[in-house]
């Protein structure tokens, strides 16, 4: 209470002073004008740092990961102070990706080939002149999962690969079949609860730098892919660690919650038209085992995942897809150290899915949850165009795993 007392002063004196230079005193005729700004700013003012600024949640299944955190990535423990004209949930989310900057980013893009004869499109950042680490065969190797239909264009890509440019890292964007302008090769694109393309993925950047320290991190449904990967595989992965940012805990929770109307209006039927072009492109290939012109009538993500994704991966219903797709189910098997970046007013995923009990079983597991952010959006300052919380959180606790990971051995 003392500091918050602290930061309502500092905050109502900067107030005043900048009101005196910029408000006509004269205004409404008389200084009541100026009382009235100053009187609400002050009102707000204490509102926002009373009930929106508020440190994080933390919540992990051991002592040692949490002492571990604290000393290394002290992020996940302070105060995080979301945009002051911006911190509804909503708002958050529409915003991050016109406001954010996109910085420029030169890739090397490597087409591998699958199991089943199809490609997966990867976009390297190989940080050749990385002064910590020159060696490339020794360069900590971070790769990144986008979202729902991302690609490695997406600005909190972008930001994740600047600032590990910061560190010296390397990184690679997964892009998920068909999404990033490659050729479909067979009739299957991707879905969160497939976790083989991933695995095709890891093995083969890990057989290329092998002494390298590997991590990866997924965004929305990459970090759904990530979470289900490490909880079939368990500890038996080339990956040092991992950190996940606005995951999808239960998709039923997620689907409910996006199909209500205020939301289907601002997010689900956008998405459900993204996910209709991205496999229209390539409609030819599709046409011989799913009714096309059916999934392109699909008016919500349930809807097209029902006449599309469980049709293309073999399940029977669409509830055993989303049964099976929902990370909650496999947190308990993850064995190495993960975080995760978790809003509870994120939309997309709903508070009450959100499995702390689970995470308080495993050691190897850390939530950071805080009261505002939306879905990837996280925006702090008055002006949040260079960094968000969630990018402090991503640089903080790789170059933790990747400079003192040791201490959690």
């Amino acid at each position: 209470m003392q500091r918050l007392a602290m930061d309502l002063r500092m905050l109502s004196r900067e107030l005043s002073l900048y009101l005196e230079h910029q408000v006509r005193v004269g205004f409404f005729g008389s200084g009541v004008g100026l009382s009235l700004i100053l009187g609400f700013s002050v009102a707000y003012a204490f509102y926002y740092l009373s009930s929106i600024a508020k440190k994080p949640q933390l919540v992990t299944g051991g002592e040692s990961f949490n002492r571990f955190l604290q000393d290394h990535c002290p992020v996940v423990t302070e105060t995080y102070y979301p945009t002051v004209w911006c911190w509804e949930s909503r708002g958050q989310t529409l915003l991050r990706p016109f406001i954010t900057s996109k910085p420029p980013v030169q890739y090397r893009n490597e087409l591998i080939k699958t199991a089943d004869g199809g490609q997966i499109s990867l976009d390297w950042f190989d940080n050749c002149n990385s002064k910590c680490y020159r060696d490339a065969t020794t360069r900590p190797t971070i790769l990144l999962l986008p979202g729902l239909t991302g690609t490695s264009k997406e600005s909190y890509i972008l930001h994740m690969i600047h600032l590990s440019e910061e560190l010296g890292y390397r990184c690679v964007v997964f892009n998920n079949r068909g999404v990033a302008g490659e050729n479909l090769l067979t009739p299957r694109t991707y879905c969160c609860a497939n976790t083989e393309d991933l695995e095709t993925v890891i093995h083969h950047v890990h057989s290329l730098y092998p002494s390298a320290p590997f991590l990866a991190a997924g965004v929305s449904m990459g970090g759904m892919l990530l979470l289900n990967y490490l909880g079939k595989i368990g500890p038996k992965t080339p990956l040092k660690a991992a950190a996940t940012f606005s995951v999808g805990w239960n998709t039923f929770a997620c689907s409910e919650s996006l199909e209500k109307p205020l939301n289907w209006l601002l997010f689900n039927y956008y998405l459900t038209t993204c996910l209709q072009s991205s496999v229209n492109k390539h409609r030819h290939m599709f046409v011989k085992q799913i009714d096309m012109d059916h999934v392109m009538k699909a008016k919500s993500i349930r809807e097209f995942d029902k006449r599309f994704t469980s049709v293309m991966f073999g399940y029977r219903t669409i509830d055993d897809y989303y049964t099976d797709a929902s990370p909650n189910r496999r947190l308990k098997s993850v064995g190495i150290p993960v975080l995760c970046l978790n809003s509870v007013d994120d939309v997309f995923s709903p508070s009450h899915a959100i499995p702390i009990e689970t995470a308080k079983q495993n050691p190897n597991v850390a939530l950071v949850l805080t009261s505002y952010g939306g879905h990837i959006g996280f925006l702090e300052g008055i002006w949040p165009r260079q960094s968000t919380y969630m990018d402090r959180v991503f640089k903080q606790f790789v170059q933790a795993m990747v400079e003192h990971g040791h201490e959690l051995s």
